[in-house]
This record gives structure tokens, C-alpha cells and sequence, in this order.
């Protein structure tokens, strides 16, 4: 891994592209036009990445998430020039939500040191356990394997409660019918959500939030950059590739990859120079989303520094092009 010295404002830079992803994202929402709407996103996203400061290389991209991925893919160089960095971006976790008009859509994007990230190619799900830094030293790699009432047993003592004071973030997915029996048998709650594990993990690795704990299969390009919000905020994270498929499986014993291997926040992150940052799309648990005036968009973001274990939530005002000369061009013949 390569020894680079990113700036401090690292953060602040990088949330300029997911502010510029979520207010292009948020003129889609509720209109059903996944494709548009995340174009408008990568579209956004890329074009403010190429302005920043660092030799970025794109480790996990939209090819894991899109069945036509059209710009921000593994291997894409982003940025002027300076420190070699690893990026990992989704321009839209959640597209789902966006594009039916629900909470929870977020643009996300992470840096890290040239070769800190991990890799999860060509697998595309991945198991995850994440919890937040008050209960990350009483995990151990057993327990992703464990029964849900085994370990949610261990996680309520840990914090105190009763396992009915639990709430358990897990995607509504048909994978996770008998996980979800389980952890109801078990007495714990469960909030259930048709898509974004990502702002599911940073919910539950925040201490004192609205989740306590994540459980079961997403996507495995989400689970390395939650991975790097994960250890920003002190937490602690499980995973092992889950192939959903005959075809993945192949392609992931091809590339010698070991489905049976239990990862830490440490194998997928292996540094604590990263940044993550986030901007709210539409309203959710986590953010705010994009607020639309006539001449300006007000965004929510949060910026995590793994360093220093800083968290900043910024509101900003964009201006936004003038609409009159717009309209006025428009009717131009």
C-alpha cells in the first residue's frame, strides 16, 4: 500500500461531488426513471471528481449496481492530479427509493490511500454485520455465521438492553424471509427497507442512533464503502461474499477469492486515512434531502474523517443557474 498524506480538507472536497450528484439526482425523484436519474447523478458526480486535487483511481464502480454502467466504473481515473487515492462512489444508494418518491436516497463517496481498499470483484453480494462502536468489541467472527437470536442476544448485552429494545436494519429482500422470522422470534424489532445499505450501515454504526444493528445480504460493492464510513465512525463491521448465483459463484472461485472468509473492517479498509461523505437525495433517517427554491438547492451532508474520528454535518446553499435566462433560451426558435 502506498504511504499518501491526504489533506484534511480531503473531506470538504469530496463533498462537492456528492452535493452535485444528489441535486441533479433529486430533479428525478418520484418521476420512475431509474436510468435518467441515475445518469443525472454519475453524470454530475464524474464531472466534479475530474476538478479535484488527487490522481483517483475508481476501485469499486457502478458495474457491480448497473446492468449498463455508462461512466463511473472500476478502473476509471478521476481527479487533476496529486496524491494517489483509491475511490469508491454510488451516486444514487437507493435508487430505488429516488425514483418512487421514498426516504432514504443518498449519493455516497469514500478516499482512501492508493491500495488501502479492497477489492470484492466480480462478487456482487456480500453478508454484513455492522454495529456501532459501543458494541464493536464484543463482536467476534462467529457470530455472522451464528443464529440472529445468538447474536443479538450478545449485542443487547452488550449495550444493556433487553434484545426487545433492539432495532434491526434489514433489506426487504425474499433472501431474508427466514432472517427476518428469526429475528422476531428472537423478540427484537425490525426496520425493514426496500433499498440504501448503505446509509443502513453508517445508521447503525452511529452510536446512540435509530439502529442498532444491520444483518444480512446486500450488495458488495455497498458493503466496501460502507466499510470505510464504518470504521470512520469507530464502529464494527462483518462480511463474507454471499453469491446469489451459479455464475457468481464461478466467477469468484476463478478469481480465488474464499467465500468462506470472514472480513473485518480492517481487511476492507486497511488504513485510517480514509474519508467518507454523504448528501442527502431525498429525506431520510440519516439526511435531509435536496430542497429545490427558485434560484438555489439547500443540501444536507455528513463528512466523516477515520483519523481524527470527526463527524461534521453540513447544510449548504447552492446557486443554481438563473432560470429566466434559461426559460428564455429555451423558447428561443
Amino acid at each position: 500500500m502506498s504511504v499518501t498524506q491526504l489533506s484534511r480538507n480531503t473531506g470538504l472536497d469530496l463533498v462537492r461531488a456528492t452535493e452535485a450528484a444528489a441535486i441533479s439526482a433529486g430533479r428525478w425523484m418520484g418521476l420512475g426513471r431509474r436510468n435518467e436519474a441515475n445518469a443525472a447523478a454519475e453524470h454530475a458526480m464524474a464531472a466534479t471528481l475530474d476538478l479535484l486535487d488527487f490522481d483517483g483511481w475508481i476501485v469499486v464502480g457502478e458495474e457491480g449496481r448497473l446492468k449498463s454502467p455508462s461512466g463511473l466504473i472500476s478502473g476509471r481515473h478521476v481527479g487533476r492530479g496529486g496524491p494517489p487515492v483509491d475511490v469508491v462512489v454510488d451516486p444514487v444508494d437507493g435508487l430505488r427509493l429516488l425514483v418512487q418518491g421514498r426516504s432514504g436516497a443518498i449519493a455516497v463517496a469514500a478516499v482512501a490511500p492508493r491500495g488501502a481498499l479492497w477489492s470484492p470483484a466480480p462478487a456482487a453480494y456480500m453478508e454484513k454485520l455492522v454495529v456501532s462502536r459501543e458494541t464493536a468489541h464484543a463482536l467476534v467472527p462467529e457470530c455472522l455465521g451464528a443464529p440472529a437470536g445468538w447474536t443479538l442476544a450478545l449485542i443487547a448485552r452488550t449495550l444493556g438492553k433487553e434484545i426487545r429494545d433492539l432495532v434491526v436494519f434489514v433489506l426487504d429482500r425474499p433472501r431474508h424471509v427466514d432472517l427476518v422470522n428469526e429475528i422476531r422470534a428472537a423478540g427484537a424489532r425490525v426496520m425493514l427497507a426496500d433499498d440504501g445499505d448503505i446509509a443502513g450501515a453508517v445508521l447503525a454504526a452511529m452510536p446512540g442512533g435509530p439502529v442498532d444493528v444491520l444483518m444480512g445480504i446486500g450488495g458488495a460493492a455497498e458493503g466496501i464503502i460502507a466499510a470505510c464510513a464504518v470504521r470512520s465512525l469507530g464502529g464494527a463491521m462483518l462480511a463474507r461474499l454471499a453469491p446469489q448465483s451459479a455464475a457468481e459463484h464461478h466467477a469468484i472461485e476463478e478469481r480465488g477469492l474464499d467465500i468462506r472468509r470472514v472480513l473485518t473492517c480492517n481487511d476492507m479498509v486497511a488504513t485510517n486515512e480514509v474519508f467518507f461523505v454523504a448528501t442527502g437525495i431525498t429525506d431520510g433517517l440519516l439526511l435531509h434531502g435536496v430542497r429545490y427554491q427558485r434560484d438555489r438547492a439547500e443540501t444536507n451532508s455528513l463528512i466523516l474523517r477515520c483519523e481524527t474520528r470527526t463527524r461534521r454535518v453540513i447544510y449548504a446553499e447552492h446557486l443554481l443557474p438563473d432560470v429566466d435566462a434559461v426559460l428564455s433560451k429555451e423558447r428561443e426558435p
